[in-house]
């Protein structure tokens, strides 16, 4: 539930980072006015909040498609041998790299959240998180490609989170500019509807289960929107506290340390799921191995980054044991008990 926390930190600050390319506002400002507007939609209902997802996603994936088309009609003398082997940095920054583009993919990881949602999930559940990971892979890789071929290593260094817009200048000049930044906005507001809309899913079934306080389950003006502002509260408090680098690295390591223990879960049930061990084991291997990697590059670039997640880890412990024994609740018992919890209501439904 944390990493979802960081994550939507994550991504309003770097909706405010583009934000501020066209109104010149402090980014804390942006970054709290995107939280709260997206917590009003969700409030709305479901229905509200897929519709809104739906256009955002068809408006940016659209003006990539623009952009790496015009990047690759215009691609520069020399472009092509930025990829070369020869210009990429050394293991460890690869991998460092990998772990924080972590945070880029986990979205698929929603899709499960919304599977009570679902006509037919046995069906549906597969079919989106393959087409989700295989989708983003290609779109990225497209991206990727086309700036580092448009733009010297040298310059991307220093352009920080605008390195995308700058990227579309050579092509398509200051109107380039200024559409991927919109795709930018577009992309990381959505990322914040989809996200609070799925952690507030898992922060109630969750509280269903006993796990978390009744809060998060209660309702007001007859709607369960409780836990909606309560997520949307504590992500508040991690945009105002934390620069978007280090927010970055909190999110990816968490969410590394979360899908590895997913995959040690899922051998313990590989019985009921029909699921290979090796591929399971080698993804628990992978992403233990990346968040060491990572927790080892926040020690020596962002120690106040490695501080805070390891306060946050430590106190994501200390708050379930002390709920369990305040309210003698046990995991065994959560999982074992015999009346079905009911689907999980989206947020805002009535």
């Amino acid at each position: 539930y944390f990493s979802y926390i960081i994550t939507i930190a994550l991504y309003a600050t770097g909706f405010a980072a583009y934000a501020g390319t066209f109104v010149h506002l402090p980014s804390k400002v942006w970054a709290v006015g995107v939280v709260l507007a997206f917590t009003a939609i969700n409030f709305l209902g479901s229905r509200t909040m897929g519709r809104a997802e739906s256009v955002i996603v068809i408006i940016k994936v659209a003006i990539l498609i623009v952009f790496v088309a015009a990047a690759f009609i215009a691609l520069p003398r020399g472009g092509v041998a930025r990829l070369s082997p020869a210009a990429w940095p050394g293991p460890l920054a690869i991998f460092t790299g990998a772990g924080v583009l972590f945070v880029g993919y986990e979205g698929f990881g929603l899709i499960t959240n919304a599977a009570a949602n679902m006509a037919s999930p046995k069906r549906e559940l597969g079919r989106a998180i393959y087409g989700s990971v295989a989708i983003a892979i290609v779109i990225y890789v497209l991206v990727a490609t086309a700036v580092v071929t448009n733009v010297p290593l040298n310059v991307l260094k220093g352009l920080g989170d605008s390195a995308l817009a700058v990227a579309a200048r050579p092509s398509l000049g200051q109107a380039g500019f200024r559409l991927i930044a919109v795709a930018a906005l577009l992309s990381t507001a959505s990322a914040v509807n989809a996200t609070l809309f799925g952690s507030t899913n898992v922060a109630y079934q969750i509280a269903k289960n006993g796990g978390l306080p009744p809060a998060f389950d209660r309702k007001l003006w007859g709607r369960d929107v409780e836990g909606l502002f309560i997520t949307s509260g504590l992500v508040l408090v991690f945009v105002l506290i934390f620069p978007l680098s280090a927010v970055a690295s909190m999110g990816s390591a968490a969410f590394l340390l979360v899908y590895s223990a997913v995959n040690i879960g899922h051998m313990r049930i590989r019985a009921q799921t029909g699921a290979k061990a090796w591929p399971v084991m080698a993804s628990a291997v992978t992403c233990l191995s990346l968040f060491v990697v990572l927790v080892y590059h926040m020690i020596t670039t962002a120690p106040t980054s490695a501080i805070a997640l390891a306060v946050t880890l430590a106190g994501s412990f200390l708050f379930e044991s002390v709920y369990r024994h305040t309210t003698g609740r046990t995991f065994r018992e959560i999982l074992t008990q015999t009346d079905p919890a009911p689907a999980p209501p989206t947020p805002g439904a009535r």
